[in-house]
């Protein structure tokens, strides 16, 4: 049995999906389903009895408790975060709240229960932490890209607070000798993504016949992982990493936006022939503080544990774009009015 927090939102979903795809080892998932939390994207295994969905808050330290207590994990995978960069910039304190507070108090949850364990248990368990390559802030063009030893220099509000816990979960294997393990990914899409982030809002409005928008020139450069890729990853890092260590999750796939956004077009192109998609690009306002680039290298993943993505991103945005294109009636569902003002707020 695992223990998988955040297991109804994005990469959470899928990340269940991926497990249970793969194994027959149970998973308990603890999701508190704010807005970006969507049950619909586990509803293939809503008969499955290796499913197990709780509803709450990392931060309950209570109802962590007795979670803990009643299932019995030999692993946690915390994935529970707010993750969306504009969303800090509006509001800061439920990225406060739930990525650094709601962090600390699972990991005084887990504390109190890993000691309680036995020897074997004890040694053989992990908390792996999920976390971003945003903690270590822009890179300039010709920099090297991000590694393990990168300096932490976060610039939003949510990579502030992702930093946070990153450091507290350190914090917690050198104070208590909790065995941690941390990861740092790089941009992640795919099934499943809520449609405010880049590649869904491109997928969805193209279709709509909506405006493209994009932040400033469009030249914000990004590592881009198809999320199976980072599933089987932290199944990798879960079953092999070193306790204590850090590892760089990347897709080595470095492009600008407005490539992204002009790759949609064009493949949408190829399925809505006689479309002008490109017509719809809208530049905008660009975002405050918005970090020029990310790149990861992965080489240590790679190197100690021979993990490397199996998807290119040429590969990965043609099954996004064909899954959006056949679960239309999921984007529908999930385009609440909330969503719409949120998008016409936003991007005005």
């Amino acid at each position: 049995m695992i223990l998988v927090t955040g297991g109804a939102g994005f990469i959470g979903s899928n990340f269940v999906l991926d497990w249970l795809a793969q194994s027959d080892e149970a998973i308990v998932n603890l999701d508190k389903l704010t807005y970006a939390g969507n049950l619909q994207s586990l509803s293939s295994i809503a008969n499955d009895p290796r499913h197990i969905f709780i509803q709450g808050d990392i931060g309950d330290a209570e109802l962590v408790a007795h979670i803990l207590k009643q299932h019995r994990p030999r692993a946690i995978v915390n994935l529970a975060a707010e993750s969306h960069v504009d969303r800090s910039i509006h509001g800061p304190e439920d990225f406060i709240q739930t990525n650094i507070v709601g962090t600390f108090r699972l990991l005084e949850s887990v504390r109190a229960y890993w000691n309680e364990l036995d020897a074997a248990q004890r040694q053989n368990f992990r908390f792996l932490h999920v976390s971003t390559d945003e903690v270590y802030g822009s890179l300039a063009q010709c920099e090297p890209a991000f590694t393990e030893q990168h300096r932490y220099e976060p610039n939003s509000p949510y990579s502030a607070s992702k930093a946070s816990s990153d450091h507290l979960v350190r914090a917690y294997h050198h104070t208590y000798g909790l065995p941690v393990v941390t990861t740092n990914c790089s941009n992640n899409y795919g099934p499943y993504q809520f449609p405010e982030k880049l590649i869904p809002l491109m997928i969805v409005n193209a279709l709509a016949g909506k405006p493209l928008p994009v932040y400033g020139d469009g030249q914000q450069i990004r590592d881009w992982l198809y999320v199976a890729d980072h599933c089987s990853a932290i199944r990798r890092v879960l079953e092999a990493g070193t306790t204590g260590e850090t590892y760089n999750i990347g897709g080595w796939n470095e492009k600008p936006n407005i490539e992204i956004v002009q790759t949609i077009c064009a493949l949408l192109q190829e399925t809505c022939p006689g479309s002008s998609f490109n017509q719809l690009i809208t530049y905008v306002k660009d975002r405050p503080g918005h970090d020029r680039r990310y790149a990861i290298d992965a080489t240590k993943i790679e190197r100690e544990l021979n993990w490397r993505p199996a998807e290119t991103f040429e590969t990965g945005i043609r099954k996004t774009i064909d899954w959006y294109l056949s679960n239309q009636s999921w984007v529908a569902d999930v385009q609440t009015g909330a969503c719409r003002d949120w998008i016409k707020k936003h991007y005005a």
